[in-house]
């Protein structure tokens, strides 16, 4: 084996000018519960449990080593885990993205800038063609972030929150790698 190979898409970095998304390791337990052990974020993601504890974030990591339809990453700033951003593979094949932070990381583009570069690692790396994403409809600062990335609404939907334990009308939304593609011309 090749020294200078490329680290397999599980162990592979993905850099931003402010952010890394790296693989997540057992020691960002601790962090990943403090920051998602609040209600004002878990409320807003469907996966989260709410009260979130410390056994739950060792488990949901330890998990990861063995999903072949999921990429997660931490999002770190400045050194800092700072939330999560990620994909898993929908009944239809493509990856669903998703992304949260911490509150005190909230409204300084940090999930933009996380969702852009998973965006690019799928069309690109990934060699997916579409991309698909939801969003509470409660939860307007979401639906900003997807609206500045670009996708296009599909319509309405029903999503699970699991803090909630209950469905909740959501929005969904897809970008195909043709929109990516003028979107970034447009943007250049």
């Amino acid at each position: 084996m090749n020294d200078l190979a490329t680290p397999s898409l599980s162990q592979k970095s993905l850099k931003t000018a402010r952010l890394t998304l790296r693989p997540l390791q057992q020691e960002d337990a601790a962090s990943i519960t403090s920051l998602a052990d609040d209600w004002e974020v878990a409320q807003m993601t469907g996966r989260i449990p709410y009260p979130y504890t410390l056994v739950e974030a060792d488990a949901w990591i330890n998990s990861l080593a063995t999903a072949d339809d999921e990429f997660v990453r931490g999002i770190e700033s400045a050194g800092k885990l700072i939330g999560i951003c990620g994909y898993v593979i929908d009944a239809d094949g493509a990856p669903e993205i998703g992304y949260w932070l911490g509150r005190d990381y909230w409204g300084q583009g940090y999930a933009t800038e996380a969702a852009r570069a998973l965006i690019d690692h799928c069309f690109g790396e990934a060699g997916f063609k579409r991309i698909v994403c939801c969003h509470f409809v409660e939860n307007q600062p979401s639906r900003r972030v997807i609206e500045k990335l670009g996708f296009q609404l599909l319509g309405s939907c029903i999503c699970w929150s699991e803090a909630s334990q209950c469905d909740a009308p959501a929005l969904r939304y897809e970008m195909t790698r043709t929109l990516a593609r003028y979107l970034a011309r447009r943007a250049a």
